[in-house]
């Protein structure tokens, strides 16, 4: 029988402590609270002890950030959609960001297997005042052992409400969206690294961002190719291509270091709870 799991998480202030509350039903779970750099930040990990989606299986997460809170939640992890012949499996994730909140969404990498039919959507809310850093690395396949991307189909969206959509239909058999120039070029793992502000950026705060980003990215198209811009000025979005998840991975990375310290003036070590 398919999975149909629900966990919601809420970040509340007490005091200068950022606390973390939760409830779930079905198979998704919350490891305990981290404070590595001090109260005022949380650090939680969602587990999903199945390990993987498989036809039929639909997981809810929802992560409401009160006013002043921030949070940075990850995976220990990879999602994982596996290989249907029937109903799509489906993750879905809501974040809701109240005045002067932030939330840090930096899950490990998505897989899409081989003959796959998956559904992957994440709706984000953002109040006056607050600001969401995120990632999205999706790997089509597992070149590396053996089981290219070669049937199957996943649906992605992204949408941070009133400011930026992106939604798209990743099917194997596209082989101009996979391997010609105007697509994926070849590639097979794509990075979307995003931060987003529920209020307006300066101009100067909005370049002084795209400036810290580009700093990391290489000079041309190789090793990787990669770029960063502002579609408005309340989104900034990081571009990276290539052809496994360990160099995107790495590069993404750097790019959430760099808007850490150029945004909020906090630390770009890599996070305590990717090493759980």
């Amino acid at each position: 029988m398919p999975w149909d799991a629900h966990l919601h998480l809420h970040y509340q202030r007490r005091g200068d402590t950022t606390v973390a509350h939760h409830r779930h039903h079905g198979p998704l779970r919350l490891f305990h609270s981290l404070y590595p750099e001090g109260p005022g930040i949380c650090h939680n990990v969602i587990v999903h002890p199945p390990g993987g989606l498989v036809e039929g299986d639909t997981l809810h997460v929802a992560v409401q950030a009160d006013a002043g809170t921030h949070g940075l939640v990850s995976t220990p992890g990879a999602t994982r959609f596996y290989r249907s012949d029937g109903e799509p499996a489906t993750q879905r994730v809501h974040i809701r960001l109240e005045p002067g909140a932030r939330l840090e969404w930096v899950p490990l990498e998505t897989i899409a297997y081989p003959g796959c039919q998956a559904r992957n959507a994440l709706d984000v809310q953002l109040a006056a005042g607050s600001e969401w850093l995120a990632w999205d690395v999706t790997a089509l396949g597992l070149p590396g052992s053996g089981q290219p991307f070669d049937r199957g189909c996943l649906h992605q969206r992204l949408c941070i409400e009133g400011h930026w959509l992106e939604q798209g239909r990743l099917d194997a058999a596209d082989a101009r969206l996979l391997d010609s120039p105007v697509g994926l070029g070849g590639h097979r793992c794509l990075g979307t690294l995003v931060l987003a502000s529920g209020t307006p950026w300066s101009r100067e705060r909005r370049e002084r961002l795209l400036d810290a980003v580009r700093a990391v990215l290489p000079d041309g198209l190789n090793p990787l190719p990669a770029g960063a811009t502002c579609p408005n000025d309340h989104v900034l979005v990081l571009r990276v291509l290539g052809p496994l998840v360990e160099p995107v991975m790495a590069l993404v990375q750097q790019g959430w270091s760099a808007l850490r310290q150029a945004a909020w003036g906090l630390p770009g070590q890599p996070a305590r709870i990717w090493r759980v």
